[in-house]
């Protein structure tokens, strides 16, 4: 597989309120072993330029990953939202959903999907606004990610909207970007992946730092140092600097890195509870197991 793309580019997602955001950060590495890089390095991004840039400035042959949820836990109770008769087949028609009840929220935003009141019903929000079927403890989890905590990790479910550490609002505003793509642009393991061309898929910054020897409760990385020391773990040249660096930069730049090496190992294209009918629906997230 790792003849099968040229470059490799992470993106560091935000579903914060607004249009620019500190959190959004976009790196890029080519094959070989020389140093990723931060597209448009010091810029803040909006999610619509993010959008913009994947439809025309991606470099042919390019995996893009994504460190967002791509869709929402289905098959633990065969729907995405139980008891709802407008709760979508599949992950394709979820992006449609929320992107068509959002069309009015600016930014890629997601805020009408959420307060609609049947979507409500599955979401911890905050002010201490819980779903009567957000499911209860942490809520309900992918079949990726229960993979991911067998690996050592902590996933958080994409119906919590709460805590710092919440991924429910990235992963939908992930969402309405990801629907708006290009055939030319398909996201694995949603769609088949191609023999040839680019395609986009879901990462988790915490299996790269693993990767690189990091442990998952240690994977932020905010100086240079600890940076470099991580990518020479990959086999990649360093960064040229000293001292701080946001960990939204590290995560993206180090995880551009861990796709040059990883995209080439085939068992992560084939993990060993992805069916068909979870790829369709649920997705998946590279390179758990």
């Amino acid at each position: 597989m790792s003849a099968r793309f040229r470059h490799f580019a992470a993106i560091d997602w935000s579903g914060a309120a607004g249009e620019r955001h500190r959190g959004i950060a976009v790196a890029l590495c080519g094959e070989g072993h020389a140093a990723p890089t931060l597209v448009r390095p010091g810029h803040r991004w909006s999610r619509g330029e993010v959008l913009d840039w994947l439809v025309s400035d991606l470099p042919a042959d390019t995996l893009v990953g994504f460190d967002m949820g791509i869709s929402l836990a289905h098959a633990d109770v065969g729907a995405f939202f139980p008891g709802w008769a407008d709760s979508p087949a599949h992950a394709r028609d979820l992006w449609a959903m929320v992107d068509d009840f959002c069309a009015a929220d600016p930014h890629l935003g997601v805020t009408s999907f959420v307060d609609h009141p049947e979507a409500a019903r599955h979401f911890r929000r905050h002010g201490g606004r819980e779903g009567d079927r957000f499911g209860g403890g942490r809520g309900r989890f992918r079949v990726t990610e229960r993979a991911q905590e067998a690996m050592g990790c902590k996933p958080y479910s994409n119906f919590n909207l709460v805590g710092a550490a919440q991924v429910g609002k990235s992963s939908l505003s992930g969402m309405r970007l990801l629907g708006r793509l290009p055939e030319r642009l398909p996201v694995w393991p949603v769609d088949p992946l191609p023999a040839s061309g680019s395609a986009v898929t879901e990462i988790y910054t915490t299996l790269a730092a693993m990767a690189a020897g990091r442990s998952a409760g240690k994977s932020k990385m905010r100086s240079f140092e600890d940076l470099n020391a991580a990518l020479a773990a990959l086999g990649s040249a360093p960064l040229p600097g000293a001292g701080p660096i946001a960990d939204h930069a590290s995560d993206a730049l180090l995880t551009a890195a861990w796709l040059r090496t990883a995209a080439h190992e085939r068992a992560l294209w084939h993990p060993r509870t992805l069916s068909e009918e979870i790829a369709r629906t649920e997705g998946w997230t590279f390179g758990a197991r």
